[in-house]
């Protein structure tokens, strides 16, 4: 029983030091949908860093949201003004560039419009978007994202690029 024991230890090893890895620091993450199409397409498996909790503009981030994991962008942080005219984004009144998406038609609008008066996103609160603003259910909808409910970051890497390995 002892030898039994000995060599079912290593095993016991690796399969906690998989569940800790996944649990704590990385998992991967399948796109789902269109919402951030040309960026991320759907199928596509990406990494997801569940170790880094300090968000930035423009991290991509995966997001629970009544049970559905939505992998969107971070366009306004805590105590913000966002507000998007003529396919431009003005963040507390100053134009910033999108470099990531080139085909942007973002209907104009203002969060003092979408959240009744509301004109800062509040503490702890992220304004996210997906890249396919015709096609995303994000912030302008669902409101601000607490960061409780964002589960991570994406890295910057995906297996869609060695689909083709011989």
């Amino acid at each position: 029983m002892k030898k039994y024991i000995k060599e079912l230890i290593p095993y016991l090893v690796i399969i906690l030091t998989v569940v800790l890895i996944r649990t704590y620091i990385v998992t991967p993450v399948q796109v789902s949908g269109s919402s951030m199409y040309p960026t991320l397409k759907n199928g596509e498996i990406l990494v997801l860093k569940k170790y880094d909790t300090g968000y930035n503009r423009f991290d991509i981030v995966v997001l629970n949201y009544n049970g559905d994991k939505l992998i969107k962008r971070v366009i306004g942080l805590p105590g913000e003004t966002i507000k998007y005219k003529n396919n431009k984004l003005y963040i507390n009144g100053k134009r910033i560039k999108e470099n990531f998406t080139k085909n942007t038609d973002t209907s104009d609008f203002d969060m003092s419009e979408l959240f009744q008066g509301s004109y800062k996103i509040p503490k702890d609160n992220y304004f996210v978007m997906g890249d396919n603003r015709n096609n995303s259910t994000d912030s302008r909808i669902i409101g601000s994202i607490n960061k409780k409910n964002i589960k991570g970051k994406i890295v910057k890497f995906s297996f869609r690029k060695f689909k083709n390995i011989k």
